[in-house]
């Protein structure tokens, strides 16, 4: 069974973006792969954190990928937290003697999120070869990735050639898979820009724990525009085509389906069907994901998860440790 490795940040409530892009993903993967499903704290705190909400991001983003499907009684699952395999930072640093720093800087997520914070530190800038470690520890295959990441999985391919090509066949070169649908749900009120977990707009983002009445209010202020035709247009109607591709998703209708079904109609019948869609999945999200909390099963869980991917990781390390030279044969 082909290995698959995803991960998303415990920075915040997750999004329906986040669900559309990652969670689904997975869910739809997890019968197919051996899947490695870990929470990234450590590139969490490359950003500045609060601690005490950190580890209470941690365990809420299990609780919901759980709510949201995600299975982890299936033997071929495991979930587990990043810094609780010391193997990721290990690997990082080795992946790091390896890096240009010209090949770090160049990523659009570092230019981003660098001309946001001046003070930046270094574990930003060094955020992909840690992200190459989480997938090359594990030989996965394949990487669910947004378009946002899609470089940096590049550079994760680019590390495995490399070590391949000098040390001989150490990794798996991985494969982003990139959803059609859902890669990128857009911001409700800036549609040019992905939906953030970190908006400052408290109309912009769905959270998966949002009530009915904001989800309602946040979906019948989205922006639009003044023509008043329903099309899929990304670059001249991407407001509209952001509800179309919500509704789509979570309705399991397609595109074209969705344009056809609310064509002739206004925006406020498509509004009013995608609030009404997101409703009625997120309140059964939040649901189990109460009874998920409530259960303490969580723990059992992650050690689980955390002892496998130790095993798995620490022989793959030996490998490479020996293949660079470090310590004694």
């Amino acid at each position: 069974m082909d290995r698959l490795l995803t991960g998303l940040q415990p920075s915040g409530a997750l999004t329906i973006g986040n669900y559309c892009g990652g969670i689904s993903q997975i869910v739809n993967y997890q019968d197919k792969y051996e899947t490695f499903l870990f929470v990234p704290d450590m590139h969490a705190i490359t950003v500045p954190q609060d601690p005490e909400a950190l580890h209470r991001n941690i365990i809420n983003a299990i609780a919901m990928y759980i709510a949201c499907g995600v299975d982890p009684d299936l033997p071929n699952m495991h979930i587990y937290i990043q810094s609780e395999n010391l193997y990721h930072a290990n690997l990082s640093w080795i992946f790091e003697c390896h890096t240009p720093h010209g090949d770090l800087t160049r990523m659009h997520q570092f230019k981003a999120k660098s001309a946001k914070n001046e003070a930046f530190t270094e574990g930003l800038v060094t955020y992909p070869d840690l992200m190459a470690a989480d997938i090359l520890l594990y030989d996965a295959k394949y990487v669910p990735t947004g378009i946002d990441q899609k470089q940096h999985v590049e550079l994760a391919r680019n590390l495995a050639d490399r070590f391949n090509n000098r040390y001989g066949e150490l990794f798996v070169v991985p494969e982003p898979l990139i959803p059609v649908i859902g890669a990128k749900i857009r911001d409700l009120q800036n549609p040019e820009q992905k939906m953030s977990k970190s908006t400052d707009n408290p109309k912009a983002s769905v959270f998966l724990s949002d009530d009915e009445k904001v989800i309602r209010k946040k979906i019948m202020s989205a922006v639009t525009d003044s023509d008043g035709k329903i099309a899929f247009d990304e670059e001249n109607k991407p407001g509209v085509s952001n509800l179309l591709t919500i509704y789509s998703a979570f309705s399991g209708c397609t595109i074209e389906d969705s344009v056809a079904k609310f064509e002739g109609g206004g925006y406020g019948d498509l509004k009013k069907a995608v609030a009404e869609v997101l409703v009625e999945k997120l309140t059964a999200f939040q649901d189990k994901y109460n009874k998920i909390l409530a259960s303490g099963t969580i723990d059992e869980i992650l050690d689980r998860g955390r002892d496998y991917s130790i095993e798995i990781a620490a022989a793959k390390y030996e490998q490479v440790r020996r293949a660079v030279g470090f310590g004694r044969i």
